[in-house]
């Protein structure tokens, strides 16, 4: 009774000319005031409401966790080089004499390409070749002068002198005749040739081709011949994903390698080498693999893309990327508890590549939200749905086998010009 007759007193004590004042000054904030007290509270009553006001049951997919091994692959884009290439070039100036290959033809080892003019080179060579048979008689008759002591030792040295420098010079001479005759050194295709019988070719080691309105004249390589099988494809590797090529033996990696457009397609190969440095100015280390290519369908220079086995994960577990509920708070998930009540359960990502996240901060046998999530809010209620995906749900949960994961088992991803690799995320 003293509480009311107190407070009367003092809402009589008010003065209400002062309070109109007031409000006339400031009605705008007020205003403001008073929108967002309002706004602020039907906010909370939509993001937490009370668990009596909250809906029913939501519809979602989940998962039981369990554990895998996974591959971390390493994307990239490089280049398909020839395992081996060569440019033929003529060893003297001559005149071609003859042709014995068609452009785009298939040569062995040591196959007879072009022959050159021998005239010159074959009359010099029997001439040597005649001098030292001389020679190597006139050695063996002197033999046997000095056993009958017809002539002096000094005699006999002197015919050995003469036949071993013959012989030289016939070697010489046959190593300058076979000049005119121009083998394959290794298997493979040869290309465009560039050059006709009758064309005069120079030893040179630059190419240079002159075009006219009457001829095409070209100085250097006369055809090249390239290696198509095995073939090899150079990538590069960012510095920050060397540890993990570095962790076993570099040529145990395997590469999977997709061709231009032709998706569809792909090779199968292994690293062959691992550069010994990291080049500075793309802050990366060049890679070669080598792959099969017994139908020809590649040739060097096409652009390729590569996934790189790097290493595996041991007994990962790992869900959905869309499982994952990112926030200023980091990333979470939501956990399956009694009831089928939801709550927030913070995660850390290890690894991550084609919509599956590898993740720690959970245990095997947990249930958790795949698909629906964008609706709960922890505490939500929620009963089990049919997956878009084919996901397998959790409420008869399976035995399953434990199989090592696959990129290719992962949902694809679109293409990209730039060159991208995926890598672990770093564990703070």
């Amino acid at each position: 009774m003293s509480w009311g007759c107190g407070l009367l007193s003092r809402i009589q004590g008010i003065d209400l000319g002062k309070v109109k004042t007031f409000v006339v000054k400031h009605k705008w904030r007020i205003l403001i005031l008073l929108i967002v007290i309002y706004a602020g509270n039907k906010a909370y009553d939509h993001f937490c409401p009370a668990p009596d006001k909250r809906g029913g049951p939501q519809t979602v997919v989940t998962m039981v966790l369990e554990k895998k091994d996974v591959p971390i692959i390493i994307e990239s884009t490089g280049t398909v080089v020839a395992a081996s290439i060569v440019d033929i070039r003529p060893m003297v100036t001559n005149t071609v004499k003859e042709i014995h290959i068609k452009e785009g033809q298939d040569v062995k080892k040591g196959q007879l390409l072009f022959t050159l003019d021998d005239r010159n080179d074959r009359a010099n060579y029997d001439k040597a070749k005649a001098l030292a048979d001389d020679a190597q008689r006139q050695l063996q008759r002197a033999k046997e002068l000095v056993a009958k002591n017809f002539i002096s030792k000094a005699g006999l040295d002197t015919a050995e002198a003469n036949a071993k420098s013959a012989m030289a010079t016939a070697r010489a001479a046959e190593v300058q005749l076979s000049y005119d005759h121009i083998r394959s050194p290794i298997d493979g295709r040869a290309g465009i040739i560039n050059v006709f019988p009758g064309s005069l070719v120079q030893a040179s080691n630059v190419v240079v081709s002159t075009t006219t309105s009457t001829a095409t004249s070209t100085t250097g390589a006369m055809v090249t011949i390239t290696q198509l099988d095995p073939i090899n494809v150079q990538f590069i590797v960012g510095e920050n994903n060397i540890p993990l090529l570095l962790q076993s033996d570099p040529t145990n990696l395997k590469v999977s390698v997709t061709v231009g457009d032709n998706r569809p397609q792909v090779y199968e190969g292994k690293v062959i080498v691992v550069d010994n440095q990291v080049d500075p100015a793309i802050g990366a280390v060049r890679v070669k693999a080598q792959i099969s290519n017994d139908k020809r369908t590649v040739l060097p220079g096409q652009f390729a893309q590569v996934k790189l086995q790097a290493n595996i994960l041991k007994d990962a577990i790992v869900v959905p990327s869309q499982a994952i509920v990112i926030n200023a708070r980091g990333r979470f998930i939501y956990a399956v508890g009694q009831d089928d009540k939801v709550s927030l359960k913070p995660i850390k990502v290890t690894y991550e590549y084609q919509g599956n996240s590898a993740i720690t901060g959970v245990e095997v046998g947990e249930r958790i939200v795949v698909e629906g999530k964008q609706n709960l809010r922890p505490g939500s209620k929620i009963r089990e749905g049919k997956s878009a995906q084919s996901a397998t749900p959790a409420a008869k949960p399976a035995a399953a086998e434990q199989k090592p994961a696959d990129a290719s088992s992962a949902e694809s991803k679109p293409a990209d010009a730039k060159p991208s690799e995926s890598k672990p995320t770093e564990k703070k």
